[in-house]
């Protein structure tokens, strides 16, 4: 003889509950279960794919901070060198990227100012870099720190970005300001004093007021 789960006519309705609830719990089980297994799934599917870090990508394609980042420290906004590298998926080597920072600049001085002033200070002075002012530089070390830049201490390389009258022009200014032969730019500047002059109102006494 079969077993009678619900021996009493008048326990139907709690037997059927319980069955209700017993099958509910076996279906949440089941999902638990399935969800539990395609993370493990998905997680062996895709361990071989590393996510990577600052300043990890820099030890990686051995390249400093400022050849992504505006900011020689990293951070912050990137360079076009900088956003091609993300578009491409932050490979282990960094893209080739050359197109001229100053195009049509020829002076020595306003080469300076744009691609060497964020770190080595408008007047020399150094900033993120070493100063440049007194620190008898001689114009083969310049053009090699420009062209090769300098690993070591954060110094992206300007090869390709600077025509050659361009690069010679900015090594002679360079050059110049590390020997004492070229007078650096002041770092501040001394405004006259105002001469604030004004024609009253017809009909008033004073200029200017309510």
């Amino acid at each position: 003889m079969g077993q009678t789960l619900c021996p009493s006519p008048f326990l139907l309705t709690g037997c059927f509950m319980k069955q209700t609830n017993m099958i509910k719990g076996l279906q949440v089980g089941v999902l638990v279960i399935m969800a539990v297994g395609t993370m493990i799934v998905v997680g062996l599917m895709t361990q071989e794919r590393s996510a990577h870090a600052l300043p990890e990508y820099s030890s990686r394609t051995e390249e400093a901070c400022g050849a992504c980042h505006v900011n020689p420290g990293g951070g912050g906004p990137r360079t076009m060198a900088g956003l091609m590298w993300s578009a491409q998926g932050n490979p282990d080597v960094m893209p080739i990227f050359t197109i001229n920072i100053a195009p049509g600049v020829t002076d020595g001085a306003e080469l300076y100012d744009i691609g060497c002033a964020g770190c080595h200070g408008l007047s020399g002075e150094g900033l993120f870099g070493p100063a440049v002012v007194g620190s008898g530089w001689r114009e083969r070390t310049i053009e090699t720190a420009i062209v090769r830049g300098r690993e070591r201490s954060g110094m992206p390389a300007y090869e390709g970005q600077l025509t050659d009258e361009q690069l010679a022009a900015l090594v002679e200014y360079t050059a110049g300001l590390a020997s004492g032969q070229i007078e650096p730019p002041p770092i501040s500047y001394e405004l006259p004093a105002g001469d604030f002059t004004c024609d009253p109102i017809p009909g008033a006494e004073k200029c200017g007021g309510n």
